[in-house]
């Protein structure tokens, strides 16, 4: 019954909720956002909002995590030259957030940190200000990344990945 009810949330919620949390203005600014961020840092962040999960991942009862960290992979964010790439997942109909970090970054981050980021988050999703949130995610990642991975000076980041969040 519960994977019944599970299956019926993420066929409910499609594309149209991703619009309304996140319309075609907001992805603009959130992208010129990142743009802006990694330009005082040599790493890449990429932010994804699904409405749902894939009827494959609803099938084998797999979770936003393993739907994340199969993104990070899929979008290439762990194939950064210097491995410090940041990838901040929403998934609505489950009011998920995961950040999957690759190797590097997690070397210099605690769990704890991007426990404590994802309480905000949280927070922002629940008032349903979800450009609010990722905007806030934004920032603190990239707080993380100038800490531990900042340029140098007339260092420039070669920006690996697309800046503009994906919404589906």
């Amino acid at each position: 019954m519960k994977r019944w009810l599970r299956l019926l949330k993420h066929r409910w919620h499609d594309e149209t909720d991703a619009r309304r949390a996140l319309d075609d203005a907001a992805l603009a600014r959130l992208a010129a956002r990142v743009r802006a961020s990694e330009s005082g840092h040599g790493g890449e962040i990429r932010v994804v909002v699904e409405a749902g999960l894939p009827l494959s991942y609803l099938r084998r009862g797999l979770s936003a995590r393993e739907r994340a960290i199969t993104l990070f992979g899929k979008l290439r964010v762990w194939d950064t030259e210097h491995n410090n790439g940041v990838l901040i997942y929403l998934l609505l109909a489950e009011h998920a957030i995961e950040i999957v970090a690759d190797r590097a970054v997690a070397r210099y981050v605690a769990p704890g940190q991007w426990d404590a980021l994802i309480a905000c988050m949280r927070e922002a999703f629940r008032q349903r200000r979800f450009e609010a949130g990722l905007a806030e995610a934004v920032d603190a990642v990239d707080a993380l990344l100038r800490q531990h991975f900042a340029l140098a000076p007339g260092q420039v980041n070669p920006n690996e990945l697309p800046d503009e969040p994906l919404r589906g």
